[in-house]
Parts: C-alpha cells; sequence; structure tokens
C-alpha cells in the first residue's frame, strides 16, 4: 500500500493543472464573484454596509500598522478574512485582469507588510492588543490560523501574478513559526486549536519545495492529540469556558493522534481541515495507518453524519456533529465552511485514492451544501444552511436561535463569506488530476486544460451545460499521437449513460472505483461524447434517522432540491409526494438567472370541513380528530436547494416531503 500512495502522491502534488473556466454554470459564478461579491466584500471588510454588522478587520491592520489609532476590535481571528479575501481576488485576477482590483490587492498587502513584526510575527490582534501574550493561548488565539489563511492567500497570488510582495511576508511568517514551534527542546510543543496552518503548510512547500515547510505542517499534525487536555486551560482570551459536554478535547479535535481517531467527533470546520491536512500528509508519506484513519473518518462523516445537501455539522451548540444519523432538518447547523473544508477534504482524497465515490460527496457539498450560503447575486449569506425553515417556530424557539429568515449582509464573525468567494474563484482546480499516464476528468464544468504527460502535450477542451445537462463534449489537442487514459467519473447518482469516441461507441462500463476508462491512441481532434442521464429521483434516508422517516427528498444530476412557500403556498408540511407518478423537470429562463425547475404529482392534505364546507372547530385535544384528512391533488414546484432564499426571504421552506 505505500507504494501506491506514493504513487498517488505525484497526483495530489500536481493537482492544479491549468484549468480555466470558459462559460456556463461556473463561469456565472466566477463572474458573480470578481464583479459583484468581491467588491460587497471589501466594503465590508471597510465597514462601509449600511446596517451590517461592523468587520473592523481593514481598521485593524491600518492600526497594527501604526496608520491609524484606536482599538483593535472584532474576533481575535479577524486577520483571516482579509486574508480570505485576498486570496480570492488573487483567483479572480487569475481568471481575468483587472487593474482595479490589482491596485487595491497591492494596496492591502503593503497594509499587512507593514505591520508585520522585525522578527516575521504577524497578527493585528496581539499586536495591538496583547502584545506580551503571543502564543499564550493556542486554543482560542488563532494565530496560526491567521497565518494559514496569510500563507494560502500568497501562494495564490503569487501563482496569478508572479510576484513575491506576498509570499515574501508569508515566508517570513513561516519561518518565524518555524522558530517557534516543534519538538525541538526551547520551542513550543503545540498544536492551533483551529487547524489550517497545516493545509497552507503543505500548500507552500508544493510551491517552494522548502523541506522546512513540510516538516513544519508534518510536525502540527503529528502534535495533536498527543496531549487531549492540551486546550483545556485555556480561556477564551479573558472569557472563562464553562465546562460543558461539548467542550470535551474532540471539540478541537484533539482527542486522540490522528491515526488513532475512529470518527467524525467535534467541531465541524475543526475536523474536516484537519482531515484534509492528514490527506496531504498521507500524500506525502504513503503511511498505512494514516491512510486508514482516513477511511475510517470518511465513512463515518459521509456515511452517518452527513445531511442529503452535503452539509455536515447537526448541532449549533459547538457547530459540531452530535451521534450518527442525528440529522434534524429544522435545527442543523450545518455552517458554510464546513460544506468548503469538506470539498478540500474530499478532492484530495479523490487524488490519494483515486475512487470517483469522493469526486460524488465533493459534487454533493459543491452544489448544495456550500452554495447555498451565497445569494444569487453575491451580497448576501448565510452562516447555517437548515433543510426547512418555519419561520414561526425559528423565531420562537430557543434551540432555532441559529436559524437566520434570511441571508444577511455581513456576520461579526464573517469566516463564511470570503471562504465561499476562494472557493468558487478556484473551482478549475477541482477538475481534473493526473495519475501517471492518466488525465482524470473528476467534475464537469466548460474549460479547457492543459497536461504534460509522458507521452507529450495534451490540451482538452470540455463542452457541457452541466448541471442542468448530462451532454459532455471532450475535444483532445495533441501534437500528433499520444497514447494514455482518459478516465471520466460516473456519478453516482446517473444509473445510465452512453459514450462515444469520435461518433463511435466507447466503453459501456465504469470500472470498479467508479470511473469509465477509455485508454488507446489518441490523435489530435479527437472528440469524446458523454451523456448522463438525468431523470428526476426520489431520495430515501437511512432508515435509520428518525426524523426522515416516510420522506422522500427530490434530486437531478448533482443538485438536491427544495420546495418554497412562494411556488407552493403556506404549509409545506402537508404536501405528500407520489413517487410513482413521473416528476418532470423543464429549464426555466426567467428562474433567478436561469434553473431547471422540477415539478411532482402529489397531493395536499387537510383537515375535513364540516358538511356545510366550512373550516372545521378546533378539536378538543390539540386538534386532533377522528375523521380522516381531505387529500387535494397538487403539483408540487421545486427548485434548487442552493437557490432557496433568494425571491421571498423569510418565507417557508423544505427539502424533505412526506411519501405517498
Amino acid at each position: 500500500m505505500t507504494a501506491a500512495l506514493q504513487t498517488q502522491a505525484r497526483a495530489l502534488a500536481a493537482r492544479e493543472e491549468s484549468c480555466r473556466v470558459l462559460g456556463g454554470f461556473w463561469k456565472a459564478k466566477q463572474d458573480m464573484i470578481r464583479l459583484t461579491a468581491l467588491p460587497y466584500q471589501w466594503r465590508a471588510l471597510n465597514d462601509e454596509i449600511p446596517g451590517a454588522e461592523p468587520s473592523r478587520a481593514i481598521g485593524n491592520f491600518r492600526i497594527a500598522a501604526g496608520e491609524a489609532g484606536g482599538e483593535s476590535t472584532g474576533t481575535v481571528f479577524q486577520d483571516s478574512e482579509v486574508y480570505k479575501w485576498l486570496e480570492a481576488a488573487s483567483r479572480c485576477l487569475e481568471l481575468s485582469p483587472d487593474p482595479g482590483l490589482e491596485a487595491r490587492v497591492d494596496e492591502v498587502i503593503r497594509l499587512v507588510a507593514k505591520a508585520q513584526r522585525p522578527d516575521g510575527y504577524l497578527n493585528s490582534y496581539f499586536t495591538v492588543v496583547a502584545p506580551g501574550q503571543r502564543w499564550t493561548n493556542l486554543a482560542w488565539g488563532h494565530e496560526l490560523y491567521g497565518a494559514g489563511h496569510l500563507i494560502e492567500a500568497a501562494v495564490a497570488h503569487n501563482r496569478a501574478t508572479g510576484s513575491k510582495s506576498l509570499l515574501g511576508v508569508a515566508e517570513r511568517f513561516a519561518r518565524h513559526i518555524d522558530d517557534t514551534f516543534g519538538p525541538e527542546e526551547g520551542k513550543i510543543h503545540g498544536a492551533c486549536g483551529h487547524p489550517e496552518i497545516e493545509l497552507a503548510l503543505f500548500r507552500l512547500w508544493r510551491l517552494t519545495r522548502n523541506p522546512r515547510y513540510r516538516n513544519l505542517a508534518t510536525y502540527f499534525v503529528e502534535q495533536r492529540g498527543r496531549d487531549p487536555d492540551a486546550f483545556a486551560s485555556d480561556d477564551a482570551l479573558g472569557q472563562t469556558i464553562p465546562e460543558a459536554p461539548w467542550r470535551r478535547p474532540d471539540y478541537f479535535v484533539a482527542q486522540a493522534p490522528v491515526r488513532e481517531l475512529r470518527g467524525a467527533e467535534g467541531h465541524a470546520v475543526r475536523a474536516v481541515y484537519l482531515y484534509a491536512a492528514m490527506a496531504d500528509e498521507c500524500a506525502e508519506t504513503g503511511d498505512p495507518e494514516l491512510a486508514a484513519a482516513l477511511g475510517r473518518l470518511w465513512d463515518s462523516a459521509v456515511g452517518a453524519r452527513m445531511y442529503v445537501t452535503g452539509g455536515l455539522g447537526s448541532q449549533a451548540e459547538g457547530e459540531r456533529f452530535s451521534v450518527d444519523h442525528d440529522l434534524p432538518s429544522g435545527r442543523a447547523y450545518t455552517e458554510t465552511c464546513a460544506a468548503i473544508g469538506f470539498i478540500f477534504w474530499a478532492h484530495r482524497m479523490s487524488a490519494l485514492f483515486g475512487d470517483a465515490r469522493y469526486g460524488d460527496a465533493l459534487e454533493r457539498s459543491l452544489y448544495n451544501g456550500a452554495l447555498s450560503g451565497i445569494s444569487a447575486e453575491g451580497t448576501r449569506y448565510f452562516y447555517v444552511n437548515p433543510l426547512e425553515l418555519q419561520p414561526a417556530v425559528a423565531r420562537a424557539r430557543h434551540d432555532h436561535k441559529h436559524v437566520k429568515l434570511q441571508r444577511v449582509e455581513w456576520f461579526g464573525c464573517s469566516c463564511c463569506p470570503p471562504n465561499i468567494a476562494r472557493l468558487v474563484s478556484s473551482i478549475g482546480d477541482y477538475a481534473y488530476l493526473t495519475r501517471g499516464a492518466t488525465v482524470v476528468v473528476d467534475h464537469y464544468l466548460e474549460s479547457a486544460a492543459s497536461f504534460e504527460l509522458p507521452s507529450g502535450a495534451l490540451r482538452l477542451t470540455q463542452h457541457t451545460d452541466y448541471p442542468w445537462s448530462g451532454a459532455i463534449g471532450l475535444d483532445l489537442a495533441l501534437d500528433g499521437e499520444s497514447r494514455f487514459s482518459l478516465a471520466l467519473r460516473i456519478p453516482g447518482w446517473c444509473d445510465s449513460f452512453r459514450c462515444s469516441v469520435n461518433g463511435e461507441p466507447a466503453a459501456t462500463l465504469p470500472d470498479a472505483s467508479g470511473y469509465l476508462s477509455l485508454e488507446r491512441l489518441w490523435r489530435d481532434g479527437d472528440r469524446v461524447e458523454l451523456e448522463l442521464d438525468m431523470p428526476v429521483r426520489f431520495l430515501s434516508d437511512d432508515p435509520r434517522i428518525a426524523e426522515l422517516a416516510g420522506k422522500v427528498a427530490l434530486q437531478r444530476g448533482p443538485l438536491v432540491y427544495c420546495v418554497e412557500q412562494i411556488d407552493n403556498g403556506p404549509d409545506l408540511h402537508s404536501l405528500v409526494l407520489d413517487p410513482s407518478r413521473e416528476a418532470s423537470a423543464e429549464f426555466d429562463p426567467a428562474l433567478l438567472g436561469g434553473s431547471v425547475r422540477i415539478s411532482a404529482i402529489g397531493f395536499r392534505e387537510e383537515a375535513a370541513a364540516d358538511g356545510d364546507g366550512s373550516r372545521p372547530a378546533a378539536a378538543p385535544y390539540h386538534g386532533l380528530r377522528e375523521d380522516a384528512p381531505t387529500r387535494s391533488p397538487v403539483t408540487v414546484s421545486a427548485l434548487p436547494y442552493h437557490l432557496w432564499g433568494n425571491r421571498q426571504p423569510g418565507a417557508e421552506m423544505r427539502v424533505w416531503l412526506r411519501r405517498a
């Protein structure tokens, strides 16, 4: 196994092939990020959005740089919001030249560089508020977490522009961290309460090939869980943390060393960030014990603790996992960042182990759990993504206090908005992988990618209207002839498909890993066509999920659907779907910029009317009645879950409906 994993390590290191999104669904999303979301987020970071919670993030840097007076305010990790914005902006510069955006990025880099201390340390909170408390609160200080996002932004900026202006800042900080942490005597023996620095250091290693970054990343991964009580004594920067069942070591994913982790536990975002770093280390070392741990964690998170939307984290208290099959719809927490972190992890697992199930799960989280966190126009956000909204209940119940009735302008803790901006702007990185002489098409989007294979250079252009259509065309451009294998992921939701090469039928069965492998001597101008059938599917979930007994959800292609009050009237709980009746799907150009709408047959159950047709009087005990409810035939209209709440904010929504 070790040798095989070391071979896969080369695929992971080369995963960011030259890929450009050309059109379709994801080009529209990237344009929305570049033209609308990034300018809006810049205003939010500068506290210029009326009615929004203030960020203070840019203001804190100005104070730390000595360009403004006052006190640093906001969360202790506020710097990371600027870094994630910088990463997203850098990726957008890679997508399209923009002198105005580039000038703004350069100005932020200048400000960040000026705030850096002579020894390389960089953190506005501890520079301004607590200069004598550097590295004294690893549980809640988030210093390493912020450093990680700085490094990731610097790598993205260097890739987009070739400039080392931010990379130099990041490397100075990384060297300072390496001088401060490690197993050696005189250094701090510890890790950050929130994983992220590990991902960043592995990424910096892949760019620079400086082994000290790889070694430091490995140290942080290996250090975690060595002392399960390492974070127990730290307070939240002056605020004592009360004892609570959810504030155990597993909240920090520190309950055991990484190879001994048995299942998905703790704070969901912390967990998936750590799992992604474990995959990075496994790719470098081929460690079979680490590979086994990753398999256990995957089976736990995806097999027993993931929502149908790809969301993770069912419990608001502690933003964490609870127990297997506890997946309440209305109380779901499912933080946007948890879905994004899961995408990071799933991509690494796909590169590492080469099984289509990882791409399947990534796709589920991407199109549903992550995209729901941003509005269609790009200026409103969900931190929490429930699968059901009953407005009156959400307003009244304490255990729904985390549920917002509509997307909001900004958050005091705004980790999610710039996180989704950097994800969407970098979506091309997830489409293709190379494994030796195999080119893997892991995701379908209108794009062009270039590959350097053992047999020569390849340019691959993909044409598709995915996810609205399952028709995919791949045009190959080569210098002469080249023998290699083209592996196409056949999504788990697809029961039937057709494939041809130059109009001639090709392989009809995917291999054991879920890919359709086309190995041949390819020539310039060859064309592959893949048609994935996309019927409407009625999903039933695991019968061990008590809340979903007797319920179904609608899915078409990778998109999970929901019903909204604006299309179906109030009391969505009274709708009943009949899976024996065929549902239809039709593209509606007027639906939020164009979307496929599903129409399904069912009925609405209502209390039986009195003989004169009037509304019945309330029954004496909680409205219980002996007479059967009436059933009125209805056509239920559904739209993709990620688009809910854009037309009638604050109205009812529901993913799971009763089955006839």
